[in-house]
């Protein structure tokens, strides 16, 4: 606690340094004084907001402020290192899958199986977040009349899954958890077909869409990591000896594919087959090393079992290196767009709660609890997914800009939302609890 005490004392100096440098340099118009004090406040802020017990839920939200702001100011420095680009498509697609994975570690294989116990409550926030979202971005669209990429862009995160910062605002929010992390787990599978589908009707017109491509990608940075999450799961509680021994001959038999095709199998059996069969084939490489990477952090975690604990660092820094490097690499063109796209993204956010509480509540007749939970599940996009598709694309810089935008936008105003939430009571009143059926919610009516 007292090195944790340092810690906040040391940011919340930093921050005041670097608010009194920023005002000087404002004053006095000197970039070179202003420029680093914007950076020094919000990073030292970040750091020393968890001193107040009531602020530190506001703390991840800060981090990502604070590296928008570094994007903003420093653009190319935090995205070319030595003279090579960390936003390569790779380095993306790599850093959201260990992102995906970490955030797959909090959803087990009960998750799934709780689904059973409040269907109707998880096919309303799944229904509801995959109807509201593709259309209110695509309204949103045409109103704003936004250049063809960035117009993209906002259809695809709104095409994408709950983002799973939706737990954390549930959970300050008091609101039903168990429902919030059974919604984000089935529309985290449904993203699969359901986000290139939505972006290839809505979003066709706009770019090229290859709907195919599409849903390899997603398979690729969504749904292998968090498999491979459920797969460690599945090793880790529910596997018998025989099944251990399965998962373990399904690992060496990746092992051995992977060594196949990086000497020369790639060449040989890979390259003759046609582009669509390629592209199966890689997200074959892929389930190879999510098999591999999930027997290995098995075994990891039985040796260390402090891993574990980091695991939520680790998704909240790879949402805040995506949100910080799209920033980074379309801040000319969020410079032109940027207070459009801002207003755009808010309206996208608050929509996403307001229709989706008010649907959830007084058309489905859900009870206030739940229909807080589908109004986060529905508002908070899956940042990291829209990142990492736009980098597919190759159009971090234009595709990827809303996603960078919405995602700190996004805790902002789920923290705020979540506060407030906690502190309104919910008033019990007879409604439908979740864990009926559709038939019981028509009773009611």
């Amino acid at each position: 606690m007292h090195f944790k005490s340092m810690i906040y004392n040391f940011g919340l100096a930093m921050s005041a340094l670097g608010l009194i440098l920023t005002l000087i340099g404002l004053v006095g118009d000197i970039p070179p004084l202003w420029n680093p004090g914007m950076v020094m406040f919000t990073v030292g802020l970040a750091m020393g907001i968890g001193r107040w017990e009531n602020l530190r839920s506001f703390s991840f939200t800060v981090w990502i402020i604070a590296g928008f702001v570094a994007a903003m100011i420093y653009s190319t420095e935090l995205i070319v290192w030595g003279g090579f680009n960390i936003t390569h498509k790779w380095i993306v697609f790599l850093v959201i899958q260990a992102t995906m994975f970490s955030m797959g570690t909090k959803i087990t294989l009960r998750d799934f199986i709780d689904v059973m116990k409040m269907p109707w409550g998880v096919f309303v926030g799944t229904f509801c977040h995959f109807l509201i979202m593709p259309l209110l971005g695509f309204s949103l669209t045409k109103i704003f009349s936004f250049p063809p990429e960035v117009a993209v862009g906002i259809i695809l995160i709104g095409s994408c899954s709950s983002g799973l910062s939706s737990t954390v605002m549930i959970y300050i929010s008091k609101a039903n958890l168990a429902l919030g992390i059974s919604v984000t787990a089935v529309s985290t599978l449904v993203a699969t077909l359901m986000t290139p589908l939505w972006v290839k009707v809505l979003a066709g017109s706009l770019i090229e869409i290859q709907l195919l491509s599409m849903i390899m990608d997603v398979i690729k940075i969504v749904l292998i990591p968090i498999g491979a999450a459920m797969l460690h799961d599945y090793l880790k509680t529910y596997a018998s000896a025989t099944g251990k021994r399965v998962v373990h001959i399904l690992m060496y038999i990746s092992i051995a594919w992977l060594i196949f095709i990086s000497t020369g199998g790639w060449g040989s059996l890979i390259e003759p087959m046609s582009a669509e069969n390629q592209m199966m084939m890689i997200v074959v490489n892929f389930v190879a090393g999510g098999i591999i990477w999930s027997v290995f952090y098995n075994w990891l975690l039985r040796k260390k079992p402090g891993i574990e604990k980091i695991m939520p660092t680790i998704s909240m820094l790879g949402i805040i290196f995506f949100t910080t490097t799209a920033a980074a690499a379309g801040r000319d063109n969020l410079m032109q767009v940027g207070l459009a796209l801002c207003l755009a993204a808010f309206l996208h956010n608050i929509g996403g709660y307001g229709i989706g509480y008010s649907m959830s509540r007084w058309v489905f007749r859900l009870d206030e609890e739940s229909s807080r939970t589908i109004a986060f599940e529905v508002g908070l996009q899956n940042g990291g997914m829209a990142s990492g598709l736009a980098a597919a694309m190759g159009k971090l810089a234009t595709v990827g800009l809303a996603s960078a935008i919405m995602t700190p936008l996004g805790n902002i105003t789920g923290s705020l939302l979540a506060n407030y939430w906690r502190r309104k009571e919910i008033k019990p009143k007879p409604s439908t609890p979740v864990t009926t059926a559709s038939s019981s919610a028509i009773q009611e009516q």
